[in-house]
């Protein structure tokens, strides 16, 4: 998975057409996207860079605002692992390059069907970066989602993160 795509409860089939064509569109045909056992929330895997694809559809979401029904929140991920806490710390540790020397940061975890305590992964993560953190107005994310028994792993700025809600207000302000 590089994208995770909530939606309303009950109309991840919808949802799945919608990503289906917007991919499509955007030149992967060999798309795959999963239901997932957890209300709406799909996953998908597409041959596309996953930041490129979120930039491409809030734009087209700019454009035709009515061409996006479903989709609520478009997320990329960038690495995908076990949700067990060693590995989201190394996993975080190997993608912190991407957070240069004088930028902030935030780490923000999304748990699903998890035990997982997200205290104990914060104090691990913040303990290997020597960052400033940043709550309200961070540089970047450190996205941590963790669905069930996988978790993706992503350093974001906050405009990778598509919320379909937010952009289309923000367009009638």
């Amino acid at each position: 998975m590089n994208l995770i795509v909530t939606c309303p409860r009950h109309l991840e089939p919808e949802t799945e057409s919608e990503l289906r064509d917007i991919l499509e569109e955007f030149g992967d045909s060999n798309v795959k996207i999963t239901i997932t056992n957890m209300s709406g929330i799909l996953t998908v895997e597409t041959n596309l860079d996953p930041i490129d694809t979120v930039k491409k559809i809030k734009e087209m979401l700019l454009d035709e605002p009515w061409s996006i029904r479903y989709c609520k929140r478009i997320i990329p991920i960038q690495k995908v692992i076990e949700s067990k806490i060693e590995e989201i710390e190394n996993s975080v540790s190997e993608l912190s390059n991407q957070i240069l020397d004088e930028e902030t940061y935030r780490i923000s975890i999304e748990k699903r069907n998890s035990d997982l305590s997200s205290k104990e992964i914060i104090t691990k993560i913040a303990n290997k970066i020597k960052n400033k953190v940043s709550l309200e107005f961070s540089d970047k994310v450190i996205l941590i989602e963790v669905l069930g028994s996988k978790t993706g792993i992503s350093i974001l700025k906050r405009s990778d993160i598509l919320s379909t809600e937010k952009t289309k207000r923000s367009m009638s302000e």
